[in-house]
């Protein structure tokens, strides 16, 4: 064989492993990104989960404020309907999915806020474990958002920079969708004891 057969054909199998080793790279870290929204939404049916027991509790003292009761269950009932597809994440559908949620966080601030008008509820033990467990959900779904959109971070970023860039759009690896503030986040929430 000449020199520059063999000097083709390692050029070949160093560029055929770069590849593999690419686009196995990519693969692990497209796996992560669809881990830790697997673990967002896992926090969100956390949140949905406890619902139910806080309506209840709340219900049995403050029977008139329907609507508000009525409220929650409905925010909660359209979230936890709404499914979002780890591998088909688009800006849009995690828009969507944002503000389904963002629902049920201004029901339950709602929901809260009566329980300071029912001093029983407050000193019910029941009520206090919810609000302490959903609180730390809260805490939960938080952590969760920020992991995701590190690891969709990190994705990002190693899909756009070359040489990783050819190996991705010749796969298909395509940019993940990042959690946002919702709007209005900017403004700090105003405390009135009126």
């Amino acid at each position: 064989m000449k020199k520059s057969t063999i000097a083709i054909i390692a050029l070949v199998a160093i560029v055929a492993i770069w590849g593999i080793s690419s686009y196995n790279s990519l693969a692990k870290m497209d796996e992560k990104v669809s881990s830790e929204w697997a673990n967002v939404e896992t926090q969100y049916q956390r949140r949905a989960d406890l619902i139910p027991n806080l309506v209840n509790t709340v219900k049995g003292y403050a029977s008139h404020e329907k609507e508000t009761l009525e409220g929650v269950i409905a925010a909660r009932s359209q979230a936890t309907q709404m499914k979002v597809d780890a591998t088909n994440l688009t800006p849009e559908k995690l828009a969507e999915y944002q503000q389904a949620q963002g629902a049920i966080t201004s029901a339950l601030g709602k929901l809260l806020a009566i329980t300071e008008n029912y001093p029983d509820l407050k000193a019910n033990q029941n009520f206090l474990e919810l609000q302490a467990q959903l609180e730390g959900t809260e805490n939960r779904i938080n952590v969760a958002r920020t992991n995701f959109n590190n690891t969709a971070k990190s994705f990002n970023t190693s899909i756009r920079l070359f040489p990783k860039n050819i190996i991705a759009s010749m796969c298909g690896f395509e940019k993940r969708p990042y959690f946002e503030a919702e709007a209005g986040a900017e403004k700090a929430p105003q405390v009135s004891f009126d």
